[in-house]
C-alpha cells in the first residue's frame, strides 16, 4: 500500500512539474511575441511563411477530403431526421453545434497534430541531438526566437485558416453531396444555418484556434528539446507529444465550450 501511495505521489509531482515547465516555456515564447526583437525579423518572417505553407497549404487536400466526408455524413443523417419544414430550425442548430462549435476545431487540430506536430517534434529533436541549437547559441542567436517563434505564429495562423475552410467545406460540400444522393429537399438550408449561427460561435472558433495553436506548438517544441542524449529518444518523445497535444486540445475545447455556452 505504501509503495502504491509513493508511486502515485511521484507521478503527481512529475505531472505538476511537467505542467509548470510547459507554462514557463509558453511564457518565454509569448514574451518574445510581445517584445518583437528587431534582430532576425526577416528570418522569423520567412520561417513563419514556410510554416504556414507546410501546415495549411500542403494540408489542404487532407482537410478538404475529411471535411467533405464528415460534413456529408452529418448533413445526410440530420436531413433524414429533420428535413421537414417543422424541423428546419433544429437542423440549422444541430449543424452549427456539431460542425462549427465542436467537430470543426477538433478535426482541424487533429490533422495539424498528425502532420505538423509530429514533424516539428522530430525536427527539433534532431536539431537538439546533433548540436544545432547549441551552435546557434554559440553564435549569439536565441533558438527560441529563430526556431520557436516562427512555428508558434505559423501553426496558429494555419489552424485558424484551416478551421474556417473546414467549416465551409463541411457545410456546403456536405449539403451538395446530401442533395445529390438523397431525395430530401431542404428548403432555405443556408438561411436556417445563418439564423442559428451567432457571433459567439465565430468568436469561440477563433479562441479555440489560438489556444490550440499555442498548445500544439509549445508541447511539440518542449518534447523536441527534451531529446538530448540519443536518436532513440526521438520516437517516444514524438509519441508523447502527439498524445499530449490531442488530450490538451480536448481539455481546452471542453473548457472553452463550458465558459461560452453553459
Amino acid at each position: 500500500m505504501g509503495s502504491l501511495v509513493q508511486a502515485i505521489g511521484r507521478r503527481t509531482i512529475n505531472s505538476v512539474n511537467h505542467m509548470l515547465d510547459l507554462f514557463a516555456f509558453t511564457n518565454r515564447i509569448a514574451g518574445l511575441l510581445l517584445k518583437r526583437p528587431k534582430a532576425g525579423n526577416r528570418i522569423v518572417l520567412r520561417f513563419t511563411a514556410e510554416q504556414i505553407y507546410f501546415t495549411a497549404v500542403q494540408a489542404l487536400p487532407v482537410v478538404l477530403f475529411i471535411a467533405l466526408i464528415s460534413g456529408s455524413m452529418i448533413v445526410i443523417q440530420l436531413t433524414r431526421q429533420f428535413g421537414t419544414i417543422e424541423g428546419r430550425y433544429i437542423l440549422g442548430e444541430l449543424i452549427v453545434i456539431l460542425i462549427i462549435r465542436e467537430l470543426g476545431p477538433l478535426f482541424t487540430a487533429l490533422i495539424v497534430i498528425l502532420r505538423t506536430a509530429v514533424a516539428v517534434t522530430i525536427e527539433t529533436s534532431y536539431m537538439e541531438i546533433l548540436g544545432e541549437l547549441e551552435a546557434l547559441e554559440m553564435q549569439g542567436i536565441d533558438p527560441v526566437h529563430v526556431i520557436c517563434l516562427p512555428r508558434l505564429m505559423g501553426i496558429t495562423v494555419a489552424i485558424l485558416c484551416l478551421f474556417f475552410i473546414f467549416d465551409m467545406v463541411a457545410i456546403l460540400g456536405g449539403y451538395a453531396i446530401a442533395w445529390t444522393v438523397t431525395d430530401i429537399a431542404v428548403e432555405n438550408f443556408l438561411e436556417e444555418i445563418g439564423k442559428a449561427l451567432s457571433g459567439i460561435d465565430i468568436t469561440v472558433g477563433i479562441v479555440k484556434a489560438i489556444f490550440f495553436g499555442f498548445t500544439i506548438t509549445v508541447t511539440t517544441l518542449y518534447r523536441g528539446f527534451r531529446a538530448k542524449r540519443a536518436i532513440t529518444e526521438i520516437p517516444p518523445e514524438t509519441s508523447k507529444a502527439a498524445v499530449e497535444c490531442f488530450l490538451y486540445c480536448l481539455f481546452i475545447n471542453t473548457i472553452i465550450s463550458i465558459i461560452f455556452y453553459v
